[in-house]
């Protein structure tokens, strides 16, 4: 069972939620997941008056790493896929012994 938010110290709750109000970034021309865009954090961080910055960062930062790194492992999975069907020619292919 994933671990719910709240079973993690409140500056890595924070960065949870810094994350999710920021948007995610893809490389235009092949859709890559590139991480979060950062550019209105320092926004984000002053509306909601949250006061230890580098601590949040650093945990947010952390989890953007995972994450761009199992999509990426994702994508490599989806695109052997699609190399092997490819060989196969793109069809079903069933074995029928009988």
């Amino acid at each position: 069972m994933p671990l719910d938010a709240s079973a993690f110290p409140y500056e890595v709750q924070v960065a949870f939620f810094v994350l999710g109000l920021l948007p995610d970034y893809y490389e235009g021309m092949s859709g890559t997941y590139m991480g979060k865009n950062w550019s209105s954090a320092s926004f984000i961080f002053e509306a909601f008056a949250i006061e230890n910055v580098q601590t949040v960062v650093f945990f947010a930062k952390t989890y953007e790493t995972m994450l761009v790194n199992q999509r990426a492992e994702e994508q490599k999975q989806k695109q052997k896929q699609a190399e092997r069907r490819a060989k196969s020619g793109g069809k079903n292919t069933f074995r029928v012994t009988g």
